[in-house]
């Protein structure tokens, strides 16, 4: 172990930080505070009440709308307002990349990484009673639980969830009836989805497991492959068809039924998590060889985060929005991608993130790009990049 003041930390790891032109004292912050948001609408009197719950007070973090910070040690679980739904804890950060997205009133939204579901409620919250939100995530069990806080927050009216390859994915929002076309328009519909019920029939039980046990080499990527677990009431899905919902994206031609907002929060190496890295301690330092410092590890999650990346662009509306965030720090996965991404989409703009104004982070070596980090923000580390799509 080296002999300076990050002596906590192995040599491989703060040679890894040194090769990422990252600070070592960034970890010497032994902790930062619990971020917790409250749902809109909850007033004064909800604040008063979670602070008799918890014994603490909550101090208003003036840049992030609706956030507040309790010491790291105050647990929430066993809150009232938090078993009722009322208050959710989510990093600050992960809360900003969510506002980067500038989403508004009626917006479709596409949340592609969207496990473990704290930015999907959060986006769930800011569009209220209009728009839409899709969340996509590989992970069957994680985005079951994304189900599970969808209906615990009351939040799933327009919601639908799609265990799904992010990088394949291709079904369009659904924008409302009226507007949408189907080869079979003038049959009659067949195979109606009626409003959710986890208790499937029989017959969606089956569907289920042929579509999970089916090779992907069998099926077309994106549509049929994409398996949907929960929809909302108002989501769109009631009263269509499977053949209505299970539309492919084209990629030919201008693209002006695609979502409005996409968000890109990619699978990396965690690294600018303190608390993930502190977990080494325990699982074992070789464990963080294998998992962050692997040079393999890397490259294999570089490709994918640009996949993840470019998908995610491809199902954008022209003219809308797309945020891309990582909570590595390192610039492979960041500058590297983000670069990389806008070397072959001649369509794409990196944008300036205005509501940043006044927001406790550091440009990224890329300018536009935004760097939280656990010294400079006290939160967990994270970076974002903001992206508009031209209409070429």
């Amino acid at each position: 172990m080296s002999d300076n003041p990050h002596s906590h930390l192995p040599d491989s790891f703060i040679d890894f930080l040194n090769r990422n032109g990252l600070d070592p004292s960034i970890y010497t912050v032994q902790s930062i505070p619990r971020y917790i948001r409250l749902k809109p609408g909850e007033g004064e009197e909800r604040v008063a009440e979670v602070e008799r719950e918890i014994e603490c007070k909550l101090e208003k973090v003036e840049w992030l709308p609706g956030f507040f910070s309790i010491p790291s040690h105050v647990q929430i679980a066993g809150s009232k307002s938090y078993r009722d739904g009322k208050v959710y804890g989510i990093d600050a950060a992960s809360g900003a990349a969510v506002m980067a997205l500038n989403v508004s009133s009626g917006d479709h939204v596409l949340d592609l990484c969207a496990a473990p579901g704290a930015k999907l409620c959060m986006l769930l919250d800011i569009l209220g009673d209009s728009g839409s939100v899709t969340g996509v995530d590989i992970a069957r069990h994680r985005l079951a639980a994304c189900r599970t806080m969808l209906q615990k927050y009351a939040l799933g009216d327009r919601c639908r969830l799609f265990v799904a390859n992010g990088t394949l994915f291709s079904l369009l929002p659904l924008l409302g009836h009226s507007e949408l076309t189907y080869a079979n328009k003038y049959e009659e519909k067949t195979d109606i989805y009626k409003e959710w019920t986890p208790k499937r029939s029989w017959k969606e039980r089956k569907r289920a497991s042929r579509v999970r046990n089916v090779s992907a080499s069998q099926l077309v990527p994106g549509a049929q492959e994409a398996e949907l677990i929960f929809y909302g009431p108002h989501s769109g899905v009631v009263g269509i068809s499977r053949t209505e919902l299970f539309q492919i994206a084209s990629d030919n031609g201008p693209f002006d039924r695609g979502y409005d907002k996409v968000l890109v929060d990619a699978e990396c190496t965690h690294d600018g998590s303190i608390k993930h890295i502190q977990k080494f301690e325990h699982w074992g330092w070789n464990t963080l060889e294998r998992r962050v410092l692997d040079a393999q590890r890397t490259d294999v999650l570089k490709y994918l985060q640009l996949q993840l990346l470019t998908n995610g662009f491809r199902l954008l509306k022209v003219g809308g929005s797309l945020v891309y965030s990582t909570c590595s720090l390192t610039v492979a996965q960041n500058e590297d991608v983000v670069e990389q991404f806008l070397s072959g989409n001649a369509s794409a703009e990196l944008q300036e993130i205005n509501v940043a104004a006044k927001w406790p982070c550091k440009t990224g070596r890329l300018p536009k790009t935004l760097r939280f980090d656990p010294l400079t923000s006290q939160t967990s580390g994270l970076f974002i990049a903001k992206f508009k799509k031209l209409g070429l």
